[in-house]
């Protein structure tokens, strides 16, 4: 078995939980070890670790990850993410610098799996009663399922360092305080992709298929072969196997994989697959998408893992429509995401949206694709007991104070139903994965490598036909290219704001071409017989260069140890 090259990471070591500040955490009354033999102690280590799963709702200094896409724009001018759309962010200033937070998590799983093994249970194992004998059995197969959780969490955070930085510093046990510093290196991205690989295989062997309801958001076997197959689909992707922007970097085994696409792409379908054939998961498409995304939506058969968050109103008072009270407004969907909504034509078929149609251009939100009335709130429809006024002097309009610059509010997570001024609260779960990426996952990686399967269409409409979308299947005879463009079409209706479109079109190297577009919306203007005028504007321009396609390593890290190497550009 290939031996890696593991590094003992060390750059945030001071800035991080260590093993006695997390005891002091949960108790200043104990010592190190007696907190490492604690049975107690080490089930709250473990919970601990999922607190470092980025949340996703709010991420980005108070935005959503969809306002540094070509999604939605933020309204808050002062909002970090603006950064990312006008291209002033760089290794000293990165909004979504996530480096220190991610190998935070990292330590805590390395100290947990460091220690976990030495949990006193003698108690229960030296006394011979049945039921303390059951609890000792009970406890041991907890600690080794806890260990299973580490090791899925940790190869996790390492998933989403990778995508961000590429190669990073790989390390599988707890920096000590006494390490040289000036001697850490990132490891090659194949080491980094063969890590994730491999500890996703091994946690999925100690990982249940489900749980009870009291354990629901926990790690399981489908949560840990779903990374093992998203981090395949990237190092498949043009971005891991093609350097030709970075420029004659001198370190290209930081940053793309040699070997082929073919049996990349093999490896990538398989892997989905295996999660789409689970035995016993209980897996499939929830009949209402809507739902999916507010409350107590944890416990669907489409989750495969989520981040499970306290009771709370915070996302509504940030994207409620300004026109209802405590509304800010903040995410709004843009026009370039709205137009990718296909039309419903009378004889059942599903065409592009075009502003050049004097039928689509007058009456643009009817018969859409049902997804964008379950994810956008647009003029005139019905939100929380009223017509939303997106026109000119309308409650939610134009001439209001940080009224949507783009015509457009964000329906997907916010649950309508609460009441700010009464302080209502509701669950929020944020959906790392669920069956529907996995379907196209596996559909874009089958199209790759074997055209013309079957299994391709079959996938990507059952999608698009679940129950309460119902969308016409695609046409048959696709050619290979034009089944790519279908794909990706569907990635973005589909998983809209849900934290994938910024990575798909990094992955897809494609995000010079969408990234660096105008940001567009849409102005309305009501007339005086009630009806309504939709003209599409530009909101904002937008940066993106090909040294974006990954971010640059914090300057802090390099500047402690030369021999981490920036990324290219930076």
């Amino acid at each position: 078995m290939k031996k890696y090259s593991y590094i003992i990471f060390f750059i945030t070591l001071l800035s991080i939980t260590s093993c006695i500040d997390l005891e002091r955490e949960l108790s200043t009354q104990v010592t190190e070890e007696q907190a490492n033999n604690s049975y107690d102690f080490s089930l709250s280590r473990i919970n601990s670790i999922y607190t470092d799963i980025p949340e996703g709702y709010l991420e980005i200094d108070g935005a959503m990850g969809a306002s540094s896409s070509d999604e939605s724009e933020h309204t808050l001018e002062t909002s970090g993410v603006q950064k990312f759309n006008n291209g002033s962010w760089n290794s000293v200033d990165n909004p979504d610098n996530l480096w220190g937070q991610l190998y935070r998590g990292i330590r805590k799983a390395n100290l947990f799996l460091e220690n976990s093994d030495n949990i006193d249970l003698d108690q229960f194992k030296l006394d011979p009663s049945p039921s303390s004998q059951q609890v000792y059995k009970n406890r041991l197969a907890e600690i080794e399922r806890w260990k299973s959780e580490a090791r899925f969490l940790r190869a996790y955070f390492y998933f989403e360092l990778v995508k961000r930085y590429g190669g990073v510093p790989l390390f599988a046990e707890a920096a000590s305080l006494d390490v040289n510093t000036a001697e850490v290196q990132r490891n090659s991205l194949q080491e980094c992709i063969d890590f994730i690989v491999s500890e996703s295989e091994a946690a999925a062997t100690g990982l249940p298929l489900n749980y009870p309801n009291q354990d629901l958001g926990r790690a399981t076997k489908g949560a840990a072969l779903a990374l093992k197959s998203r981090m395949l689909l990237y190092a498949a992707s043009e971005l891991f196997n093609n350097d030709s922007w970075a420029g004659g970097y001198s370190k290209p085994e930081l940053i793309s994989l040699d070997g082929s696409r073919d049996e990349k792409w093999k490896a990538a379908a398989d892997a989905a697959k295996e999660v789409i054939d689970l035995s016993g998961s209980g897996y499939s498409l929830h009949n209402n998408y809507r739902s999916l995304f507010i409350t107590n939506s944890f416990s669907y058969p489409e989750v495969i893992f989520t981040r499970r968050n306290s009771s709370s109103n915070g996302f509504e008072q940030e994207n409620y429509p300004v026109g209802y009270d405590l509304g800010k407004g903040n995410t709004t969907p843009s026009q370039n995401l709205v137009d990718s909504y296909e039309v419903l034509t009378n004889e059942n078929k599903a065409i592009p949206f075009d502003w050049d149609n004097p039928q689509h251009a007058s009456n643009p939100y009817s018969k859409r694709d049902p997804r964008l009335n379950l994810t956008v709130i647009f003029n005139n429809s019905y939100y929380k007991g009223r017509n939303v006024q997106l026109y000119e002097g309308g409650l939610d309009g134009e001439g209001v104070v940080n009224a949507s610059k783009t015509g457009y509010y964000l329906k997907k997570y916010s649950y309508e139903y609460l009441n700010l001024l009464q302080g209502q609260r509701s669950v929020k779960s944020w959906h790392i994965f669920r069956l529907s990426e996995i379907f196209l996952s596996y559909a874009e990686a089958l199209n790759e490598y074997n055209p013309g399967n079957p299994d391709i269409a079959t996938y990507v409409n059952m999608v698009r036909q679940r129950a309460g979308v119902k969308m016409p299947a695609i046409p048959s005879g696709l050619s290979q290219g034009e089944m790519r463009e279908r794909i990706i079409h569907e990635r973005r209706v589909e998983l809209a704001f849900e934290g994938y479109r910024s990575w798909d079109l990094r992955r897809w190297m494609l995000a010079e071409e969408y990234l660096s577009l105008p940001l567009r919306g849409v102005d309305i203007v009501r007339t005086d017989d009630g009806g309504f005028i939709y003209t599409p504007i530009i909101v904002e321009n937008r940066v993106f260069e090909a040294r974006m396609y990954l971010y640059p390593i914090p300057l802090g890290e390099t500047l402690i140890s030369e021999k981490i190497i920036q990324n290219p550009g930076w």
